[in-house]
């Protein structure tokens, strides 16, 4: 499967996400925990858009895009997953992995900024 078919796919299930907290998860999550899954929903959307960027970009320029994507990937997989699941269950211990999630983010931006040209 391509990049740019997984960033829309991210994408789409961003929007889902964001749009089951508003609806669906109002009512039945304290404000705290509902704070909590937008946070998972803002980092979602905004890699699911980089993501795409990034596809994008390298398909134009024939760039290799597969690292950079792969951290951002794994980013709104750990770092907003963790966050979905700990809204839903309260269950904290999981949080500690949130910052791999972090810090999958941070490493695909090091690496568009170490690899990609400039100009």
């Amino acid at each position: 499967m391509s990049w740019i078919k997984i960033a829309a796919a991210t994408a789409f299930l961003g929007v889902a996400m964001g749009a089951f907290g508003a609806h669906g998860l109002r009512s039945r999550l304290s404000p705290e925990m509902l704070s909590i899954w937008q946070t998972g929903v803002l980092y979602h959307l905004l890699h699911a858009l980089a993501l795409f960027s990034l596809a994008l970009y390298g398909k134009s320029a024939g760039v290799r895009m597969a690292w950079g994507a792969g951290f951002f990937l794994a980013g709104m997989l750990i770092f907003s997953g963790s966050l979905y699941f700990l809204s839903l269950t309260g269950f904290r211990p999981l949080g500690a992995i949130t910052p791999i999630g972090g810090l999958c983010f941070l490493l695909g931006w090091g690496w568009i900024f170490a690899k990609l040209p400039t100009g």
